[in-house]
């Protein structure tokens, strides 16, 4: 059925339709989830709560993307999962010299189903690398990360996402890929080699 007839069966309070809507974004909000808290119990926790949060508040929805309205309650579920623990960091938004910087080339090698190292400690190795540099951004970046980088969210679906303007995503993205080229700078033997740092080529 089309997602727009769902929707607005959803919103006539059928339950089934909006079991069927959430269906198709019930992977991309635990993934997402899972990126931010680092904690698959938590996640499942926050998007079951998001879902929730969604059902009560169906309302609200004004049209536009709804992948990206239930993704906004998915990420509010996280940022309050981190307040609840006093997780959320305070690292300031540091000023960049140049705004443009947020075309730097998406590290794509984040959201690959086909990963180059070939054993599984190499792969465990790097998730382990890429989650802990994740969980060491300022909420705000990893959300952006996570969305555009991991799961391949175009800017204006993340925009409304967290209801940020899309210039604050765009310059969120560049300081967030900067710090994370800077910490994986500690784990380069676990990266495919086109995408190591140390005498990296690029055109």
């Amino acid at each position: 059925m089309d997602e727009t007839v769902l929707i607005q069966s959803a919103m006539k309070g059928e339950l089934d339709a909006f079991n069927r809507l959430i269906l198709a974004y019930q992977d991309l909000a635990f993934n997402v989830a899972y990126r931010m808290l680092n904690d698959e119990d938590q996640a499942a926790d926050a998007v079951q709560n998001a879902f929730i949060s969604a059902w009560r508040n169906l309302s609200t929805y004004r049209g536009g993307s709804f992948k990206a309205w239930v993704m906004r309650m998915v990420t509010n579920g996280c940022y309050d999962e981190l307040r609840r623990q006093k997780r959320r960091p305070t690292t300031p938004l540091e000023p960049l010299g140049n705004e443009d910087q947020e075309e730097m080339d998406s590290p794509q090698w984040m959201a690959s189903d086909d990963p180059q190292p070939e054993t599984t400690l190499e792969q465990a190795e790097l998730e382990h690398a890429l989650a802990h540099c994740l969980d060491n951004l300022p909420v705000d970046f990893r959300a952006v990360v996570v969305l555009i980088d991991v799961q391949g969210m175009d800017y204006e679906e993340v925009a409304q996402s967290t209801r940020a303007p899309l210039g604050t995503v765009k310059s969120r993205l560049a300081r967030a890929r900067l710090k994370m080229r800077d910490c994986l700078q500690g784990f380069q033997e676990l990266l495919p080699a086109q995408y190591r740092l140390e005498g990296e080529v690029r055109e």
